[in-house]
């Protein structure tokens, strides 16, 4: 017995070393365990780290702009690249440690397994989106007194209200749509994330989904909590077209990005749940 229990526990601690990601089976098992551990947090401590997820977003935004305050590069190499230096974000979430409302639409699975409840779920939603929203906004503030609008003669400051204005203009339904595109792709980021065992493995992993959803124009609501506050500030300024922002225009964008966020997030979590946990009756 006592050797059979030594070769198990050798054979544990080989797996546990191994450089090998996480398999897709033992991906959905951690994401399960994470969920249960966020849905137990503290509510101070869980607002604090939504706090630091909605500043690392804004900074992951901030570097956007910047790049795109160079008018003269041509659209797909501004695109591209835009959606690298916008990956910083989720590098800093992932690696650092934060609460960030879209990643957390993941809790589905522990839900659907029984492992916390709608109660949980819910609460998490809720306290983490609006930390999220505080942490951008207190970004929005420091980035605005770094005064970093003013860079290239204040084209980034140009680059931040066109940015905030074509989020603004399409139909709410385009909006819904786009931001079910951004969760599936920040979820699965996420998802790599979770099954890295390096921080190498999780920066590169996270680069081509999180590039490819910004080059492609989708709605990721938290990082639209620093790029419309952001624009409307610069408007107010004359910065663009005069009335190109406003309050109502943000509380639009962010209800269809939101609940197309939490379809995306549910969409990957529940097909990931469905194939490695549901339980055959």
């Amino acid at each position: 017995m006592e050797a059979k229990d030594s070769v198990t526990l050798d054979e544990k601690c080989v797996a546990a070393m191994k450089p090998d990601a996480l398999s897709p089976a033992e991906t959905e098992a951690k994401t399960e365990g994470i969920g249960v551990t966020k849905a137990g947090m503290a509510t101070g401590k869980c607002f604090v780290s939504a706090m630091l997820a909605g500043a690392f977003i804004a900074f992951g935004g901030m570097y956007f702009c910047v790049f795109l305050g160079d008018p003269t590069i041509p659209f797909a190499a501004q695109r591209m690249v835009g959606g690298i230096c916008f990956c910083l974000g989720l590098v800093l979430v992932l690696c650092c440690g934060a609460e960030l409302f879209t990643g957390n639409s993941l809790m589905c699975c522990a839900k659907a397994s029984g492992k916390i409840d709608w109660a949980g779920m819910l609460k998490n939603w809720v306290i983490v989106w609006f930390g999220n929203l505080a942490g951008a906004l207190v970004a929005v503030a420091l980035i605005y007194f770094a005064q970093v609008y003013a860079m290239n003669g204040g084209a980034v400051g140009q680059a931040m209200v066109s940015v905030a204005a074509g989020k603004v203009s399409p139909d709410w339904f385009t909006l819904f749509a786009k931001g079910i595109m951004c969760n599936i792709l920040v979820c699965l980021a996420v998802w790599i994330g979770f099954a890295g065992r390096t921080v190498t493995d999780k920066v590169i992993g996270i680069i081509l989904p999180i590039s490819a959803f910004v080059a492609c124009g989708f709605e990721h609501c938290v990082a639209n909590m620093f790029f419309l506050p952001t624009g409307l500030l610069l408007n107010s300024m004359g910065i663009g077209a005069e009335g190109a922002i406003t309050m109502g225009g943000i509380l639009f964008n962010l209800s269809a990005a939101t609940l197309g966020n939490i379809v995306g997030g549910v969409l990957v979590g529940m097909a990931y749940w469905y194939i490695y946990a549901k339980r055959a009756k």
